[in-house]
C-alpha cells in the first residue's frame, strides 16, 4: 500500500555531477560496457526495432518469436519478462523488440529513478491497455516500491491508504493490464518475491565474432559509411563479445578513417584506428596492460593482495575489481587465488615475456 505524497522536488532523482569530475582522454574506456555520453547519440538509430533484424541471441529470440505470437493468439498480455547480463549485450534493445513486436507502447523508467510509492503508482494509473513498462536496472528498486509492484504484476491492481491514524482507509485501484520488462545487471540482487513474479527469465550472453561482424556491418550501413567483412570481423573481435562496444569502435574506427584515411574502413585502416585509439588484438585498453605488466614485471608473478594492485596501478580497489578484472579473469589472463591476484601464463604470452620459473 502507499500513500500520496506530492511535496518532492524532480530533481532530486537527478544525479548530480562535479564540477571537478572531467576525465582526461585516457580515462575514458573505449571497452566499457557501460552507457557513455558518446553512446547516446546514435545507439538509438542503431538499434533493431523487429526481431527479424536483431543480430545473435538465438534462442532468446525464438523463444520470444512464440511467447509472443501464443499470447497475441489468445488476445493476452505477454507474461511479464525479466532480462539478465553484463550491460551492453541488449537488454534494453529487446524490450523495445518485445513492445514492437506486441504493436505496443513502451514506457521507459529505471529502478533508481522510482524513489518513491507515489512514483511508481504514478507510472502504473498512466499506462494503456497492453503497453509495456520497461524497468532498466530493476534490483535497484527499494523495498516499499516493490512492495506496490507486487499486485500489479500478479492481480493488475493497485492497494492504496487514503488519510491517516484512525481515518485511514484502504481502498483496491483496477489498473490496466501491461507486460512488465525488467533489465538487471546483477540478478543475484532481486529478492526472491520479485523474481518469482516474472514468469519468463532470460539470460543474455556474450555474442560471437561471427553475429558481432553481422552487427557492425548492419551499423556501418546506417552510420553511411562503407566497410568490408574483414574490417568488420576485426572489429568483431576486439569488442569483448558486447554489441555496444563494436557499435562503439565501429565509430573511432569510421572517425579515423575519415581524418587519415579516405573514409571507407578497409582492413589497414581498421587495424591502425585501433592501434591508435590503444585497443590490441584481445580487446584490452592500455589499463588492462598496465595491469598484467605490473602483476607480471612489477611483481614477477608472486600473488598480490587488491589493495596493493589498485596502489600500483592507481585505481580504486573496488573500480579495479568490477570494472577491469571481469574480463581479465574471462580470457584467463589472471587468477584469483587466496594469497592475491597472480597473472597467467596466457598473460606472459600475450605480453611477450617470459614466465618465471615458480609458474
Amino acid at each position: 500500500m502507499w500513500e500520496a505524497d506530492d511535496s518532492r522536488d524532480l530533481w532530486d532523482d537527478v544525479p548530480q555531477r562535479s564540477a571537478g569530475a572531467a576525465q582526461g582522454v585516457r580515462g575514458d574506456r573505449f571497452v566499457t560496457g557501460s552507457l557513455t555520453s558518446d553512446d547516446l547519440d546514435v545507439e538509438r538509430s542503431l538499434r533493431p526495432q523487429k526481431l527479424d533484424d536483431y543480430c545473435g541471441q538465438d534462442h532468446i529470440k525464438e523463444s520470444l518469436r512464440i511467447l509472443i505470437e501464443a499470447a497475441q493468439s489468445r488476445g493476452e498480455c505477454l507474461d511479464h519478462v525479466i532480462f539478465s547480463g553484463p550491460p551492453g549485450l541488449g537488454k534494453t534493445t529487446l524490450a523495445t523488440v518485445v513492445a514492437n513486436e506486441l504493436g505496443s507502447q513502451i514506457k521507459t523508467t529505471s529502478g533508481p529513478a522510482i524513489a518513491r510509492t507515489g512514483d511508481l503508482a504514478a507510472i502504473l494509473t498512466n499506462l494503456q491497455p497492453g503497453d509495456v513498462l520497461f524497468i532498466d536496472e530493476i534490483h535497484r528498486l527499494n523495498h516499499s516500491v516493490e512492495e506496490v509492484l507486487y499486485p500489479a504484476m500478479e492481480d493488475f491492481a493497485l492497494d492504496i491508504v487514503i488519510g491517516k491514524g484512525p481515518a485511514a482507509r484502504s481502498i483496491r485501484l483496477e489498473i490496466p493490464h501491461f507486460t512488465l520488462v525488467g533489465a538487471t545487471t546483477r540478478s543475484g540482487m532481486l529478492t526472491g518475491p520479485l523474481r518469482d513474479r516474472f514468469g519468463i527469465s532470460f539470460r543474455l550472453d556474450y555474442y560471437s565474432v561471427r553475429d558481432l561482424a553481422q552487427i557492425v556491418v548492419r551499423s556501418a550501413t546506417i552510420l553511411n559509411v562503407a566497410i568490408d567483412q574483414d574490417s568488420a570481423e576485426e572489429i568483431a573481435s576486439r569488442s569483448r563479445g558486447t554489441p555496444r562496444l563494436a557499435n562503439r569502435l565501429l565509430k573511432r574506427v569510421r572517425d579515423y578513417a575519415q581524418v587519415r584515411g579516405g573514409g571507407d574502413i578497409d582492413l589497414p585502416i581498421t587495424r591502425e584506428a585501433l592501434e591508435f585509439f590503444e585497443i590490441d588484438e584481445l580487446g584490452l585498453d592500455w589499463m588492462d596492460i598496465r595491469i598484467l605488466e605490473t602483476l607480471a614485471r612489477t611483481f614477477r608473478g608472486r600473488a598480490v593482495g587488491l589493495s596493493t594492485l589498485a596502489s600500483a596501478v592507481g585505481e580504486d580497489p573496488a573500480t579495479l575489481e568490477d570494472v577491469y578484472e571481469p574480463y581479465l579473469l574471462q580470457r584467463g589472463l589472471m587468477v584469483r587465488t587466496k594469497h592475491g591476484r597472480m597473472a597467467t601464463l596466457a598473460a606472459y604470452d600475450h605480453l611477450g615475456m617470459e614466465p618465471p620459473t615458480n609458474l
